[in-house]
């Protein structure tokens, strides 16, 4: 039985087990295997189908080009019990850009589709939205502690998903929507970076980015309406991810995700993320939509 790293308290540990769930296997004829996650449980999350789905195509693609954009839709729900296969269509290899389409699928079903773009780097006009003022990580707690002390404050079904050890270390500015307190405005500041350093291949830090970016998004839209997971009153859903990669960035260097949501309605939410570097410099943009179902609360255990 495969250990699973996320039991280890071993930041280098949970960093390799990341690396090796965004490594995906190479198939053949443009096909490619992600792994499953070992000892996952229920639902994948979705930032590792599109890391893994970004891995996926920068393999057909030369090193000169970079990824620019990504565009993913969420089809079904991911199983963790069974490993995903990716099929890449290379729509476009241009002078400058190239383009792929990737098919992420599990036992014969689509599960998610992305568009990605890549750009060979050419010198051009600049600017840049300046990052907000902040308290800096070092003056912050660590969620992984915050979630140690909150655990018992949500039904007993959430506590495994509360307690588990993280690859991505997260600094939040604000409360988090399990920590309590009365509905605000729907934005949210945190600092990130992995646990442990990372390989210099950018690839890796952008499949670590991609793979980091679905976090604390979708719950951005939940924060002015009393509704969250840990309340049992809500049913969430990634519906789409997109991802603009500006300029490069390290995964293992505290970078400040900045989300907010300007829209929900319909029982979706819209929410958007920049992701600055500890310099200030704007290296990423993120949107998504997600299903912010409200229902009535459950019993707590």
């Amino acid at each position: 039985m495969t250990e699973n790293p996320e039991n280890s308290a071993d930041p280098v540990a949970l960093v390799d087990g990341l690396l090796r769930l965004l490594d995906v296997a190479d198939a053949g004829g443009d096909h490619f295997v992600g792994a499953r996650k070992p000892g996952g449980v229920g639902r994948v999350f979705g930032g590792q189908v599109i890391g893994q789905a970004l891995a996926s195509a920068e393999r057909t693609v030369p090193e000169d080009r970079p990824v620019h954009s990504l565009h993913a839709y969420f089809l079904r729900g991911g199983n963790d019990d069974f490993g995903i296969d990716f099929e890449v269509m290379r729509d476009l290899d241009g002078g400058s850009f190239a383009n792929r389409r990737v098919v992420a699928s599990q036992q014969g079903k689509p599960i998610l589709t992305m568009v990605a773009s890549f750009h060979k780097r050419e010198p051009g006009l600049e600017h840049a939205e300046g990052m907000p003022e902040v308290p800096p990580p070092e003056g912050l707690r660590n969620e992984a502690e915050l979630r140690a002390e909150y655990a018992d404050r949500v039904p007993e079904r959430m506590r495994h998903m509360m307690l588990t050890l993280r690859p991505i270390e997260q600094r939040p500015v604000e409360p988090r929507h399990w920590m309590g307190g009365p509905p605000r405005e729907p934005l949210a500041h945190t600092w990130m970076r992995a646990v442990a350093p990372l390989p210099d291949d950018p690839k890796i830090h952008r499949a670590v980015l991609a793979y980091a970016s679905d976090m604390t998004l979708l719950g951005t839209s939940t924060l002015p309406h009393n509704i969250s997971w840990a309340k049992g009153n809500m049913m969430g859903a990634s519906l789409d991810h997109a991802i603009w990669f500006h300029d490069d960035f390290r995964a293992d260097e505290w970078l400040l995700y900045v989300c907010d949501s300007p829209w929900a309605g319909r029982a979706r939410g819209f929410n958007r993320g920049r992701i600055f570097t500890r310099a200030g410099r704007l290296v990423a943009n993120v949107a998504q939509e997600g299903l912010i179902r409200p229902l009535a609360p459950k019993q707590r255990d």
